[in-house]
């Protein structure tokens, strides 16, 4: 069985690194995603101490980038722009704490073939590694699948750009898989398959970045994200289809509540 590390989405403490790692360590996290997909609060000074203590206490971390820094835009106007700019500032904060993925979302269609939109988030974040490299920061980036069934972010979707991309992986959010299926997932096979097509295209040796909570969906679109037990996805098929693979796996906990992570967490290390 291949190691398993959680945390939560949300750093517990923006008074000080010592604080939330204080946190993290009473809790029994092993992981924590930087949260700054609501905008950026963490400066350079907090992200480099967050990190060396991070590493002292075998925490792992990654970042979330803000909503709004996705590609995939059709003109390289002034909202590509600023995407382009909260991806870099990303890279350069989880360079600082050592963070690893880049949580972004992949953007929309924009009334254009699936196939159009891909290319462009493809193209787009070529264009973006060569810039982030030029800094010192080409940090691997992960892409996320959304939750909604006809948008931009299928697991097809995310699979494509990362397969085209070595330094992207698979952002696996089970939750969101489990709202576009209308509740399939509610076995070890449906897990597994997800994480064998992700295994196929991520580089060797880099760990599942998941992210998992219970949801409330409707008409195969994501609502809001559960207390654990209120809905129907399980942690006990991600534990029976995680022990299939010898890829180590971190999950992120995006429940609403400290009971319902702590709940998760019992579960796939148990």
């Amino acid at each position: 069985m291949a190691e398993i590390r959680i945390g939560p989405a949300r750093v517990p403490s923006r008074e000080s690194p010592e604080e939330a790692i204080r946190l993290l360590r009473e809790r029994g996290y092993t992981a924590c995603e930087i949260d700054c997909e609501g905008g950026f609060w963490m400066g350079y000074p907090f992200a480099e101490r967050f990190g060396e203590i991070a590493r002292d206490a075998e925490i792992s971390l990654s970042l979330h980038a803000p909503i709004a820094g996705f590609l995939g835009h059709r003109e390289r106007d002034k909202k590509y722009r600023m995407a382009v700019g909260m991806l870099d500032h990303s890279a350069g904060l989880a360079a600082s704490s050592g963070a690893a993925p880049v949580v972004f979302h992949p953007g929309f269609l924009l009334e254009r073939p699936r196939e159009q939109a891909l290319a462009a988030v493809v193209d787009q974040l070529g264009d973006l590694r060569e810039r982030l490299e030029e800094k010192e920061r080409a940090v691997p980036f992960g892409v996320e699948i959304m939750g909604r069934v006809r948008d931009f972010g299928t697991a097809e979707d995310v699979l494509g750009i990362s397969a085209q991309l070595g330094w992207v992986r698979p952002v696996l959010d089970f939750a969101h898989l489990h709202a576009t299926s209308d509740g399939a997932f509610t076995a070890a096979d449906a897990f597994a398959d997800v994480l064998a097509a992700t295994d196929r295209v991520q580089e060797p040796g880099t760990p599942f970045h998941i992210h998992f909570s219970d949801i409330a969906y409707a008409n195969r679109n994501e609502t809001k994200h559960l207390p654990y037990g209120e809905g129907t996805l399980r942690a006990e098929p991600l534990r029976e289809a995680l022990d299939r693979f010898d890829r180590p796996a971190t999950v992120i906990s995006e429940s609403p509540d400290e009971e319902s992570s702590q709940a998760i967490r019992a579960i796939l290390l148990g």
